[in-house]
């Protein structure tokens, strides 16, 4: 995958020699890393579709506890921000500023969607209004939140990523 400008106008294939034929290396449009599906035009629609996808298996076992358990809302609830809500906010810090609206939105719509679930009361009220009476907040104020908590956290002298943050010291020798 080649990002960047050379993106368009990309170099020959890479190549791995061996003794008995060369192999290319294939380009790829898309990875994944530590579950993060990274995208050579870094458009997050792919990692926004695996999350979604991921998501809505999980909000079917939440339907299903619903009707044929007899969870209570407290149950469901907690199943909901133990199992899904994880889904939709892991590594929010590195993707969560480069979502377009439509991607927010898809991705509020899976929590709209458990409130519905766990709250039956909520079906015809505006989400913000329902997120209030469930005591929620939205995933974008979530995802904001996490995202300020994790870059403050790398800032303290503690943290193992400080020193990579200062800028670099010059310790050539100088003349008096």
């Amino acid at each position: 995958m080649i990002l960047g400008p050379l993106a368009k106008c990309p170099p020959q294939h890479l190549s791995e020699c061996s003794a008995s034929n060369p192999v290319i290396v294939e380009r790829v449009q898309h990875f994944k890393l530590l579950d993060i599906t990274i995208s050579h035009d870094m458009n997050w629609q792919t990692h926004i579709d695996a999350i979604i996808t991921k998501a809505s298996s999980r909000l079917y076992f939440l339907k299903i506890f619903k009707k044929k358990s007899g969870l209570n809302s407290h149950q469901l609830r907690q199943f909901y921000l133990s199992v899904i809500r994880p889904i939709l906010e892991y590594c929010s810090a590195v993707w969560h500023h480069s979502l377009t609206k439509a991607q927010a939105e898809s991705l509020e719509a899976i929590q709209r969607w458990a409130l519905r679930t766990i709250d039956s009361s909520t079906v015809s009220m505006p989400h913000e209004v329902a997120l209030s009476l469930t005591q929620f907040a939205s995933l974008h104020n979530r995802r904001e939140h996490l995202g300020k908590k994790f870059f403050s956290s790398i800032t303290l002298p503690s943290s193992c990523v400080f020193g990579l943050l200062l800028p670099p010291r010059d310790f050539s020798i100088t003349s008096r």
